[in-house]
């Protein structure tokens, strides 16, 4: 069985990783079920296993988290559905690629459900809107963890933040091009519709029949 939790509020980002780091163990000895864990944060960079510091343009701006996740920088903030995704891989005989290909195809169809038309790019990890004459700007970015086959970290996509705080960054090292948010693109849903959306196609994209148990934090 697959738990969905939803927490109100704004997390707070070490407590994340502490209450994500113990669940991944749990899983991992046979204790709890996998999850997945929808929030939000409050305003911070973050900086995976990839970064470089140059990227970091305004170091002082907001705190400044290193994580073990893959990736660069990337900002994280009030109006972002934050996607933690606690699964087995081996269960579902994935290697990460397919894994990784699986998590932005969910995000794409969920996108499109919600009517907005998004695209993946070759050698760039995330989902992208097409700006027609202009670089594409990144309206979902990815950044994953495993442990002895268990995922950890996920997925943020921009709802309605303030775009403004992604200029402390290049945002995921990518220099050519901008970000996004549902706003921007003129969609305003409440974060209840939008799970609703996220969790359809999750079951589709996984091909999971199970129940979900959902539970609000």
């Amino acid at each position: 069985m697959i738990q969905w939790e939803i927490s109100d509020g704004e997390v707070d980002y070490n407590t994340a990783l502490e209450k994500m780091d113990n669940y991944v163990q749990k899983i991992i000895s046979g204790e709890a079920d996998e999850k997945i864990w929808l929030l939000e944060h409050p305003s911070l960079y973050t900086a995976g296993t990839s970064a470089n510091k140059k990227d970091l343009v305004e170091p002082n701006r907001f705190p400044v988290f290193e994580t073990k996740r893959g990736g660069q920088y990337t900002y994280h903030g009030p109006g972002q559905r934050i996607i933690y995704i606690m699964l087995n891989l081996r269960e579902r005989n994935y290697d990460i690629r397919k894994f990784v290909n699986t998590l932005e195809s969910w995000i794409v169809h969920s996108l499109d459900d919600i009517g907005v038309k998004s695209q993946l790019i070759n050698g760039k990890v995330g989902v992208w809107i097409n700006n027609n004459d202009q670089p594409e700007e990144k309206i979902a970015s990815i950044g994953l963890r495993v442990r002895k086959g268990i995922t950890f970290h996920g997925i943020s996509i921009n709802v309605n933040p303030n775009l403004d705080h992604f200029d402390g960054i290049i945002s995921c090292g990518n220099k050519g091009n901008g970000v996004t948010s549902l706003k921007k693109l003129g969609i305003i849903l409440p974060n209840k519709k939008i799970d609703e959306v996220l969790l359809k196609n999750f079951e589709k994209n996984f091909r999971v029949n199970t129940k979900f148990t959902q539970i609000q934090s």
